[in-house]
């Protein structure tokens, strides 16, 4: 998934504020553990910014999932300008029971 860094979304140093790119992150995170047909929700995720992004630039998304282990699962997800890796997240996912718990 992608997304263009809009002026709203740039801060008072003329970089993207840091919950832009981690909701980019965490949208991909979720699509990603929820692709098994059960409600999953985010038990923690954790982002590492590596490089900063400005206003125009181009942002895509991409999760993978490391493992799933009974409810539980981990899974990465890069951010990217282009060839160029911006940012890296990774998610624990817990499915919720049938029973809502």
């Amino acid at each position: 998934m992608g997304m263009t860094i809009t002026e709203f979304m740039t801060n008072g140093y003329d970089i993207t504020h840091g919950g832009f790119v981690f909701a980019l992150a965490d949208t991909a995170f979720a699509l990603a553990c929820n692709g098994h047909g059960e409600t999953a929700v985010a038990a923690a995720a954790r982002i590492d910014f590596l490089v900063p992004t400005k206003l125009g630039d181009e942002l895509t998304a991409e999760a993978v999932e490391r493992v799933r282990c009974g409810r539980s699962g981990i899974y990465d997800v890069t951010v990217r300008r282009g060839d160029d890796i911006v940012a890296e997240f990774r998610g624990n996912s817990r499915q919720l029971s049938r029973t809502g718990g």
